[in-house]
């Protein structure tokens, strides 16, 4: 019958600094995956302070806010009976980490960092965070005093470690580490990791789309697995415009996405995944047997709680084919959707433009008639 599990990935449009809207875009994407009828759902990078907080992370208010919203988050009835994670920075021992922080019933599970940073194009990551070097180990992190208020825990743990739960094992990337040639995947897929799960704040380049899904795709082809990638979408303070794109995919077919372009301030996409499709692909490979049996270990963190349900009717969700734009069509949209952002977050009536009728103005011009 199989062991049948309903998760979901969030797509949703932060803003740097904005802890309120953050905070209800978040619970919105949790409360429509608990009405989907999943049991697990994750987010995009940093989605608690926003990606594009550039030196407002070295102050300690921007941290002290994300605890803040998070504690809020562990108090919530919207977030009782579904495992969640999040992305928000975190100071451990006088360092800074971009984390993912995963929470169950009012109780912190784990903080895991970003162990490889980004650097390329527009990205500055090393400026503001440091990579977690120590594989496959991990640490207690002590909370802070108002998130020990409402969970009552003192220390949990911290590092490269994976979510042990009754029916199958989680573990996680951070955006960059799925592009790295030595991705982390790898490894915990050989350790028995069924469902890898990617935080990402991934912004929009010509044909980076099909980079990302080939990534994802490859990633679950060669090992077998569910893949579960989460990005931000819009513009939120930068000169960039993350494009969306989330996804599920098992086994190498993606089976769930959001979309690219959309002003949409919250969308989720929901899958049914069938846990025994993975082992028995897994098993099938043989070459993958043997590297798995001498293979690295990573600490596991036991959480009493199956996100599978064997009762569960419903068939594992179908694959399909993704669809691209095309290049004329992502020019199109992309700036399009990034002005759209830009002037209502601003408060203003519109854009002022003047044509002098060569390419420059009629292209701009072209591009506010698509927003």
């Amino acid at each position: 019958m199989g062991h049948k599990a309903v998760v979901a990935v969030c797509t949703l449009n932060q803003w740097a600094l904005d802890f309120e809207g953050n905070l209800e875009r978040i619970l919105t994407s949790i409360s429509l995956a608990k009405e989907a009828g999943a049991r697990y759902r994750t987010g995009p990078e940093l989605e608690v302070c926003g990606y594009s907080c550039q030196d407002h992370f070295y102050e300690g208010d921007t941290l002290l806010h994300s605890w803040e919203v998070f504690a809020r988050l562990l108090s919530s009835p919207t977030t009782r009976g579904i495992l969640c994670d999040v992305g928000m920075p975190v100071m451990h021992r006088n360092v800074t980490y971009n984390c993912r922080v995963a929470f169950f019933n009012g109780q912190v599970v784990m903080i895991r960092p970003k162990m490889t940073l980004c650097d390329d194009g527009n990205y500055r990551e090393t400026r503001w965070f440091t990579a977690w070097t120590r594989s496959q180990q991990m640490e207690q992190f002590s909370l802070p005093r108002m998130i020990t208020e409402v969970t009552g825990q003192t220390a949990v743990p911290f590092g490269d470690c994976v979510i042990a739960l009754r029916d199958t094992v989680l573990g996680y990337e951070i955006c960059e580490e799925l592009w790295n040639p030595q991705s982390t995947h790898v490894d915990m897929g050989l350790d028995g990791v069924e469902i890898i799960v990617n935080g990402s704040g991934s912004y929009m380049e010509l044909r980076k789309a099909y980079v990302a899904v080939e990534l994802v795709r490859s990633a679950t082809l060669k090992s077998g697995g569910c893949y579960m990638f989460s990005n931000l979408r819009g513009c939120d303070g930068e000169r960039v415009y993350f494009n969306g794109c989330s996804s599920i995919t098992v086994n190498g077919d993606v089976v769930a996405r959001t979309a690219q372009y959309s002003i949409e301030e919250v969308e989720v996409a929901v899958a049914t995944v069938d846990l025994e499709q993975i082992r028995s692909y897994r098993n099938k490979i043989r070459s993958r047997t043997l590297k798995a049996a001498s293979g690295v270990r990573y600490p596991r963190v036991e959480l009493d709680w199956a996100i599978s349900q064997p009762k569960l009717l419903l068939p594992p969700s179908p694959s399909f084919s993704w669809q691209y734009h095309t290049p004329s069509e992502e020019i199109l949209l992309g700036p399009a959707c990034w002005m759209w952002d830009y002037l209502r977050r601003s408060g203003q009536g519109g854009y002022f433009l003047p044509l002098s009728g060569g390419v420059d103005s009629s292209s701009t011009a072209t591009l506010v008639y698509s927003m």
